[in-house]
Formats: structure tokens, C-alpha cells, sequence
């Protein structure tokens, strides 16, 4: 069986920049020892905007510039990406909420044999949940697991509604 674990979103401005929370901050250490303890392929979503954003459906639904590439806010937490040294990972970056982009990689991976996945990262009530809604939309029968101390959400309310989403959803959670 292979195994991928997917990290959402653990960029800066979701962590302590622009739209940054003490929740996120908190979860820093979790995913980066998740990450260096972890077997197997690494997908690393990164939210991408550009200088327009705030032109853009959800800048005007959200309107905080955030994650506009090649900023700071747009890099990688640094804790995060020194863990991912020396591990088999792959940046996907992604301009909206699901990425696509990773369903068709692990769907390559996958090929006709089973595949686990686990889920960490930012937002929980928001990219996290999307994602793996998406992915359990592509692949029904394979084993999907979110650790739950490992994700934040934008409040511990909208965190732990997306938990309960996504068990209603057939996705086991872990780490509450």
C-alpha cells in the first residue's frame, strides 16, 4: 500500500503573516515533525496569487492580499520546509481552494494499486477540507485520514465544524 501525506497551505501568511493565527502558530511544530517522521511521497500545496488579487472572486469575498507569489508570505513556513529536507516531496501550487493539479499526481502514484493519504496543514474549514473532499470524490474506496493536531482552522469553531464535515464524509480523524 503506498502512503502520501499532503501538507496544505503552511505558508506564512496563513501561519503568522497576513492571515496568520495563534491556532496556526500552534500547529508549526506538529506538522513539522509529522513531516520528518514521515515514509513516503510528500505533496506540498502552496496557495498562489498574483498581483491582482484583490480583482479576483475570492479577493473580493476575502479581501486581504495574501500568498502573492514570491512574496515572503507566499514561502513556505521555515520550520516546515527545513523538515522536507532530504524527504521525496513535490510542490503543487494551487490559485483556489482544491487543487486538481494533486488529484492527478496521486491518481499517477496510485495507478492500480491502493494508496493512503493523510492530510495536514492551514486552513482546516477551508483548503485542508477542500482538498480532501476533492480527493475522496476522485478515490471513494481508498483510506484518508486528517490529524486534526496538525491543522488549523481561520477559528477553533470553523476548525472543528470541518472535522465533523469531513467525518460525515467517511474521512478518519485523528489527533483531537
Amino acid at each position: 500500500m503506498k502512503k502520501v501525506l499532503v501538507v496544505v497551505d503552511m505558508q506564512n501568511d496563513f501561519v503568522d503573516g497576513a492571515l496568520g493565527t495563534k491556532e496556526a502558530v500552534g500547529i508549526v511544530e506538529n506538522v513539522a515533525a509529522k513531516v520528518k517522521n514521515f515514509d513516503g511521497k510528500i505533496f506540498v500545496t502552496m496557495d498562489t496569487h498574483q498581483d491582482n488579487y484583490m480583482e479576483t472572486a475570492e479577493g473580493k469575498k476575502l479581501p486581504v492580499p495574501h500568498c502573492i507569489k514570491a512574496t515572503a508570505g507566499w514561502q513556505l513556513n521555515e520550520k516546515v520546509k527545513t523538515a522536507l529536507s532530504g524527504k521525496d516531496y513535490q510542490i503543487i501550487g494551487k490559485g483556489t481552494f482544491g487543487s486538481t493539479d494533486l488529484v492527478n499526481e496521486i491518481r499517477e502514484i496510485k495507478g492500480n494499486d491502493g494508496i493512503e493519504m493523510e492530510f495536514v496543514g492551514l486552513c482546516t474549514d477551508i483548503c485542508v477540507v477542500s482538498n480532501v473532499l476533492l480527493l475522496k470524490a476522485y478515490f471513494p474506496e481508498e483510506k484518508m485520514t486528517v490529524d486534526a493536531g496538525c491543522c488549523a482552522g481561520v477559528t477553533p469553531e470553523s476548525h472543528k465544524a470541518a472535522l465533523t464535515t469531513m467525518k460525515m464524509c467517511q474521512i478518519d480523524v485523528v489527533g483531537e
